[in-house]
C-alpha cells in the first residue's frame, strides 16, 4: 500500500473493527454513550432518572399529582491515551508480501485491545461487592460462582441472558478441571473469549483479567456484571499516513482516545479468587 492510497476513513473503520472482534472486557461494557471525543480529558455526560414511585389505585378517586423525576448525571471521563507509530522501509517493502501495512495495523489492533480491557478489568478493585476465596479449588469453584449470581439477584439482577463472568485462564482451568457442564451454543462461540455458560451467566477467558500474588498464592481479580454496570467510550481521534523525514520508508501513526467508569456499582461483583500454587 502506497501512501497516496491511503485513506484515513477506511483504515479508521478497519481498525475499529478489529477492535472490536478483539475485545472481551470492553464488549461486555455499555457502549451507548460514545458522544463527540476529541481530546483527552474530554467528558461524556451519562443520564439516567431516579426510581418511580407505584402507588395503589383506587376506583373513582383521583391519582396523586404526578412524580417529578430527578435526573442523574454521571461522567466519563476520557483518560487513556494510547497511541502507535511504525514505519516499513521502501528496501523491506521491495521483499515483502503487499499485506506488510494490513499486518502492521491488524497487530496494533491486538496492542490496543489489550490496554483497553486490561484498563476495565482494573476497574474490579473499585467493587463495592467482592467475595473473596483464599484457597480456591476445583471442589468450591462453583460453590464461589453460585454466591456471586445470589448477590446480584439480591440486587435484582434477574435477566441472566445480560450477566457475564470474566475469568483468568487459570480460573477457566479449574471449571475445566471441576467438570462443570459449561452449555454453549453457536451465538456464543461467536464471542471472542467466550468459553459457554453456567444457569445463564456467560464466561469469559481473558488473559488481562487483574492479578496480585501473596506469597504462593495468585489472587484473580475476576468480575462478575451486567453489560450495562460499566460504560466505555472511545475514539480513533487520528490515523495518520506520512513519510519520515529522514527515512526512505512509509510510516502510519494513530491516537486511541478512550475512558470507562463503573455506571451501576449494584451490578457488579469482584470475585478475589485465590489459587495456590502449590495445591
Amino acid at each position: 500500500m502506497a501512501i497516496s492510497h491511503f485513506i484515513p476513513t477506511i483504515w479508521s473503520e478497519n481498525l475499529y473493527s478489529a477492535l472490536n472482534k478483539k475485545y472481551v472486557a470492553v464488549a461486555n461494557c455499555s457502549r451507548d454513550y460514545e458522544g463527540e471525543i476529541r481530546n483527552c480529558g474530554s467528558v461524556v455526560k451519562i443520564c439516567g432518572v431516579g426510581n418511580v414511585t407505584v402507588s395503589d389505585y383506587t376506583k373513582n378517586t383521583d391519582m396523586s399529582t404526578p412524580q417529578a423525576l430527578s435526573d442523574t448525571v454521571k461522567e466519563l471521563t476520557i483518560d487513556q491515551a494510547k497511541y502507535f507509530n511504525f514505519q516499513i522501509d521502501d528496501v523491506d517493502k521491495v521483499q515483502c508480501t503487499p499485506k506488510l501495512l494490513d499486518a502492521a495495523m491488524a497487530n496494533a489492533a491486538d496492542t490496543l485491545s489489550d490496554a483497553a480491557d486490561k484498563y476495565v478489568f482494573s476497574l474490579a478493585a473499585t467493587a463495592a461487592n467482592i467475595i473473596t476465596s483464599d484457597e480456591t479449588t476445583v471442589d468450591n469453584i462453583m460453590d464461589l460462582i453460585i454466591s456471586a449470581r445470589q448477590k446480584l439477584y439480591e440486587k435484582n439482577v434477574s435477566d441472566s441472558s445480560n450477566v457475564v463472568l470474566e475469568i483468568s485462564p487459570a480460573v477457566a482451568s479449574l471449571l475445566y478441571k471441576a467438570k462443570i457442564n459449561l452449555s454453549s451454543d453457536n451465538a456464543e462461540a461467536l464471542e471472542s473469549g467466550c468459553i459457554g455458560s453456567i444457569g445463564g451467566c456467560k464466561i469469559f477467558v481473558s488473559n488481562n483479567v487483574v492479578s496480585e500474588e501473596d506469597g504462593s498464592t495468585t489472587y484473580y481479580k475476576c468480575m462478575m456484571r451486567t453489560k450495562r454496570a460499566i460504560a466505555f467510550a472511545e475514539q480513533l481521534s487520528e490515523i495518520d499516513a506520512y513519510r519520515p523525514e529522514k527515512r526512505f520508508a512509509d510510516a502510519v501513526k494513530g491516537l486511541h482516545l478512550y475512558g470507562a467508569t463503573v455506571v451501576y456499582p449494584d451490578e457488579m461483583i469482584m470475585l478475589e479468587i485465590g489459587i495456590n500454587a502449590a495445591v
